[in-house]
């Protein structure tokens, strides 16, 4: 079976719906013809995305939801589900940042990341995929990051989280071949959201330009409506290619770039 045929008539959810990404994302469906219903923890911040939505139909829905339970996000999916009917795309696409050595983390702070950046994101395909089974049809979108190829400079509960979505995406793209359903992995390169500036976190490693969440958005349209299992945002997978070709001299220049930012050896 193919992804959605058009966007037009389709119900999506999309989660992390508030800032970045997603508060492009949610309106550019919606102006394509989706149905969509937007998922963050700020009520506040939905509002003025649901606002956007609505200029294109009155359809539209929001719900504020803490993804850090992965609990709570399994009962939303099915309590979006039953309201629109049917959902014929999931984006998981909510996440958040911990960019600190690893030398200075503990378990509790790895977890909280894992719980919103991953098993929120797998209680969610997991409560909806039996619907989907059953419609013999949906598409689940999950937004990982380069940094679910790469590991990154101080990011190792983050790119934990990111590496076990990207896997996860894999294992299920391939048990459900022959099924109606599609996965698609989109992996996002440095991004101007919120996500540099949260509180808590160290300055980040990286320093370079940054590209507008329209990139993002645009493609992750794009994945529901056509072939391919995997997608870049912006283009960087060359430098994952460049990695898995010699990762020892991969290594060696990450932490080479390290101590030239005056990090330690």
């Amino acid at each position: 079976m193919s992804p959605l045929p058009t966007l037009e008539g389709s119900t999506v959810l999309v989660t992390g719906a508030s800032s970045g990404i997603g508060a492009v994302l949610a309106p550019m469906l919606a102006e394509r013809g989706a149905t969509v219903g937007i998922v963050a923890r700020r009520a506040d911040r939905l509002a003025e995305v649901l606002e956007r939505c609505s200029a294109h139909g009155d359809s539209h829905r929001s719900w504020a939801v803490d993804l850090s339970d992965p609990a709570a996000a399994a009962a939303l999916a099915v309590e979006a589900w039953d309201h629109f009917g049917r959902l014929d795309a999931l984006v998981n696409n909510a996440a958040i940042p911990k960019r600190r050595p690893v030398q200075q983390l503990d378990l509790d702070e790895v977890a909280t990341v894992m719980r919103t950046n991953f098993h929120s994101p797998v209680a969610m395909s997991l409560a909806v995929l039996p619907r989907m089974l059953d419609r013999d049809a949906g598409v689940i979108a999950n937004v990982s990051s380069l940094a679910g190829r790469l590991g990154v400079p101080g990011e190792a509960a983050y790119c934990a989280s990111k590496f076990a979505l990207c896997g996860w995406s894999e294992a299920m793209a391939v048990d459900l071949w022959d099924t109606g359903v599609e996965v698609r992995l989109i992996n996002p390169g440095a991004i101007d959201t919120e996500i540099w500036d949260q509180p808590g976190n160290d300055a980040p490693a990286y320093d370079g330009p940054l590209e507008p969440p329209e990139t993002v958005a645009a493609g992750i349209a794009e994945a529901l409506v056509s072939d391919g299992f995997e997608r870049y945002l912006p283009d960087m997978k060359g430098i994952v290619e460049l990695k898995t070709s010699d990762i020892d001299s991969f290594m060696a220049g990450v932490v080479a770039m390290v101590v030239d930012k005056g990090g330690s050896r």
